[in-house]
């Protein structure tokens, strides 16, 4: 491997500074990126599962079976 100059390294280094830097905030965003999207998973979630409390409610008032109750098993 050639010897870098003084130059050479110093750039180098820099470059590993602001690289490593810009990585790990990348990291952050994807984090808070990744958050945002359980959220609203779990927000659409309870959406669901108060839709599906209500469809219930109505087939028990109407007298006719809940075709819902085998559906979407497991992704609760």
């Amino acid at each position: 491997m050639p010897v870098l100059t003084d130059q050479q390294r110093k750039f180098y280094e820099t470059t590993l500074e602001v690289t490593r830097q810009e990585i790990n905030d990348l990291k952050d965003q994807i984090d808070q990126e990744l958050a945002k999207v359980k959220d609203r998973i779990a927000d659409l979630q309870n959406a669901i599962n108060a839709s599906k409390q209500m469809y219930e409610a109505a087939c028990t008032r109407l007298g006719v079976p809940n075709d819902l109750d085998d559906e979407g098993e497991g992704q609760d």
